[in-house]
């Protein structure tokens, strides 16, 4: 059993417990629909009624650099505009009440942030135990599949089984018998061999990779020994390592003493840290890799000979006992105002004391819940709008990675909060990857290409967040993510002003029946990534060589439009 943590901040025993007995159907199609976005509208049960939330006593999030203006050019003077085709949205269930919503207005300035929508921002997180498994390998068109679909991911590896069953060796050891795990989560021991067959998955991705050392065993020179291999095995794929998983929580797990803190951890580091450096110099240091935030400022003010990087993990609705009812993962906590912005005010404290250090700053596990089991938000569709929203809005505010944990468990029976997971009974994978919502949510922000996020000036909207990024050809993406209820309410009208006249606007978005909907989120009407750029179809409504932009979005969806000017 996963361990328990405290309310709204839990750790990352989300994707790596519990026994769901309904198995994820989703299956990515190697087809896309590039016409008519075309979604099964269905009836489905009632959904639980918001409740009445206060914000948390919480700073503002980090303040956000000045960013510079730029300049859009003129439209040049057509006669006529071209003809298009325009993208049919879902619509409402028949018999939805359409309830009323506020509209959005929304104004993008021309003048970035200071901030930036990264490539690679989205990864997935898996346990350092994983590297053994043989699916993860380039040789496994369902895996490169599968990881495609998140762009240029980070792959992160750590969670539990770093410090407790995982165990690393270049001469063939014999697994120590302090070691201990279970059917589901067996000791396993990682060889160069492994790496070099993982460093074949993320040369067929264009990936990257981050690892965890065991720090619950101290050993600096076999964590050494693993940067080493690794800075070998993956060379510039290799982004980081951390040193531990969790230390904040090893004296209630047993892996160190009561007394154990972050002095303790701070004297432990240092002594990794050099003798990584002299394996590795070129490797960065991410750490503390902690949900407790006493101990953000003491990494980033400590003294390593390597560059460092600041990273935290967050899982906002871990009140499993419902101790703390704002912090309970249940759908009625998942679909408000509140979880958006009680959780830009946690990452916000984390990202005070990065931007002192002048540090990066990553979210390296994160999901909805750490709390073990199934519950009324995993594998649903508000998890993917959940998804969608939590990287955007990280990546604004300046955080530059975040991973979302997941398992290489079975569908059946396996963890279900993962993004993906493998086909076959429980424990018996037949090498079939299967997605869950949640994936879809992440794969429409990493199929956004870079750029520099924009100042907007917004009213109204409600549960409707929107996000512009500016990219290097000079054209804009507007992401907007639309939290109403697909069921009851009616579409968001959105008035659009842009900084210069749109020569051309598309759109792709994500669906979905309901918030509870489990394996029915849809890109573009399929199961799979989204239209490609060059194929999108037209913004319903779009103004040719106008700047004033008008249209509506349906209620449950994550819409991405891009102009041209």
């Amino acid at each position: 059993m996963p361990e328990q943590f405290p309310p709204s901040e839990g750790p990352d025993a989300g994707a790596g417990g519990g026994q769901d007995k309904n198995p994820g159907k989703n299956k990515k199609k190697t087809w896309i629909i590039s016409g008519t976005a075309l979604v099964a509208v269905l009836a489905a049960g009632a959904v639980v009624a918001p409740m009445v939330m206060n914000d948390d006593a919480a700073p503002a999030a980090a303040p956000t650099p000045t960013g510079t203006p730029f300049t859009v050019s003129a439209a040049p003077s057509q006669a006529a505009a071209p003809d298009v085709t325009y993208y049919e949205q879902a619509g409402p269930p028949a018999g939805s009440p359409l309830n009323p919503v506020e509209p959005l207005s929304i104004s993008v300035a021309a003048a970035t942030t200071g901030t930036a929508l990264p490539d690679g921002l989205i990864g997935l997180s898996l346990e350092a135990t994983d590297l053994a498994d043989p699916s993860l390998s380039g040789g496994n068109p369902e895996m490169v599949q599968s990881i495609s679909g998140l762009g240029r991911p980070l792959l992160r590896f750590g969670g539990n089984a770093v410090d407790r069953r995982f165990f690393w060796t270049s001469s063939d050891e014999s697994i120590p018998g302090n070691l201990s795990g279970d059917e589901a989560h067996p000791v396993r021991a990682v060889t160069p061999a492994d790496l070099e067959r993982v460093n074949t998955l993320l040369e067929a991705v264009d990936g990257q990779i981050a690892l965890t050392v065991d720090l619950g065993n101290y050993d600096p020179a076999r964590a050494a020994d693993m940067t080493k291999y690794a800075a070998a095995a993956f060379g510039e794929r290799l982004v980081g390592v951390t040193v531990g998983n969790e230390p904040n929580g090893f004296a209630k797990t047993g892996l160190r003493d009561s007394g154990y803190g972050i002095e303790d951890y701070l004297t432990e580091l240092k002594a990794y840290a050099a003798a990584m450096y002299d394996v590795a110099p070129e490797v960065p240091i991410v750490g503390p890799g902690t949900y407790e935030q006493t101990w953000w400022a003491p990494f980033a003010e400590v003294e390593l000979p390597q560059k460092k990087i600041l990273s935290f993990h967050h899982y906002p609705l871990s009140s499993c006992e419902g101790a703390d009812p704002l912090g309970e993962p249940i759908m009625a906590n998942l679909t408000t105002r509140h979880l958006h912005d009680h959780a830009n005010n946690f990452r916000g404290k984390a990202m005070q004391p990065a931007l002192t250090a002048g540090l990066e700053t990553w979210i390296p596990e994160t999901g909805i819940s750490a709390c073990p089991g199934s519950n009324e938000t995993t594998k649903t569709h508000a998890s993917a709008l959940w998804s969608a929203d939590y990287a955007l809005s990280a990546a604004q505010m300046g955080i530059s990675r975040v991973s979302f944990h997941s398992s290489l468990i079975t569908c059946k029976g396996g963890p279900p909060m993962s993004a993906i997971c493998t086909g076959g009974d429980y424990l018996q994978p037949n090498g079939a990857v299967d997605e869950r919502s949640n994936y879809y949510g992440m794969s429409m922000v990493a199929e956004m290409p870079a750029g520099e996020f924009l100042k907007l000036d917004t009213a109204g909207g409600g549960l409707a967040y929107p996000y512009a990024v500016r990219h290097a050809d000079g054209s804009i993406s507007i992401a907007v993510v639309n939290n109403y209820n697909p069921e009851t309410d009616a579409p968001v009208d959105v008035t659009l002003e842009l900084p210069g006249k749109a020569l051309t606007g598309t759109m792709t978005q994500m669906t979905g029946t309901s918030y509870s909907a489990q394996d029915g989120t849809l890109i573009d009407g399929a199961a799979a990534e989204g239209t490609p750029a060059a194929e999108r179809l037209t913004v319903p409504g779009f103004e040719y060589g106008s700047s004033t932009q008008t249209f509506p979005l349906t209620a449950g969806t994550v819409t991405v439009l891009n102009f041209t000017f």
